[in-house]
């Protein structure tokens, strides 16, 4: 389990993909770092609704889960592919700017790794 906070730049429609299933895509910025990130998220199934009572600009905080699955193309290539499947949707408290990303593990007992990353001032 994930969480950070930001601003909502676009809210998508629900796609019906299948009979039995249905996403909506929403993007947040994340403003904490020295570059503004765009996340895409997504919600699935009856969680479609909770961006419902979301606008476009509210300060958001977001809950989700990381996902990642392996597809094998018809050449036979074996591709990769990350989704962000998002399970808790809530307006920031206050108001106002939101917090800074707060990216947790889901239990307290993993251990962070910080990497120093020098001068370099690409944005990716």
């Amino acid at each position: 389990m994930l969480s950070i906070s930001g601003i909502v730049k676009v809210k998508k429609d629900t796609e019906q993909i299948t009979e039995k299933f249905k996403k909506r895509e929403f993007v947040v910025t994340d403003g904490s770092g020295n570059y503004p990130q765009d996340i895409l998220f997504q919600l699935t199934q009856e969680r479609v609704d909770l961006l419902d009572n979301i606008n476009v600009n509210d300060a958001v905080n977001v809950t989700f889960n990381l996902r990642g699955r392996e597809w094998t193309n018809p050449q036979g290539e074996v591709k990769y592919f990350n989704s962000l499947d998002v399970w808790r949707l809530e307006k920031s408290q206050g108001g106002g700017a939101p917090t800074p990303m707060d990216i947790a593990p889901a239990s307290a007992d993993k251990a962070e790794t910080l990497v120093d990353e020098g001068d370099d001032d690409l944005p990716f």
